[in-house]
């Protein structure tokens, strides 16, 4: 089982998740950061460190987000054939990022 980057991070992309996995399983594109399904090891580190609560364990994905569990695979397989490495480095979250936040109902 691996974990899954809702659509909640759409409009964010903190990275704060990346620095704490220990197998470079996030990929990003435009927009926000998916997780690769057969890099993740379930190791869980990532869940506690978005701070927009993006990040849910496959089974625990919320209906609303069933959606987020294909486009991780296929985006993020898409991603890394196309030759870009994972992402392992934090840095800076989208210019959206505090908006996105505070729309999803969360402090600073």
């Amino acid at each position: 089982m691996a974990h899954v980057v809702t659509s909640k991070c759409v409009g964010c992309k903190f990275t704060d998740c990346v620095t704490v996995c220990p197998v470079a399983c996030f990929y990003e594109v435009e927009n926000q950061l998916l997780i690769h399904p057969q890099e993740c090891i379930d190791c869980m580190a990532c869940v506690d460190e978005c701070p927009v609560h993006a990040i849910y364990a496959e089974t625990d994905v919320p209906p609303e987000f069933q959606s987020d569990i294909e486009l991780n695979a296929t985006e993020a397989t898409r991603v890394q054939e196309s030759g870009q490495a994972a992402i392992e480095t934090k840095k800076d979250p989208l210019p959206t990022a505090a908006a996105r936040k505070a729309e999803l109902g969360l402090l600073n």
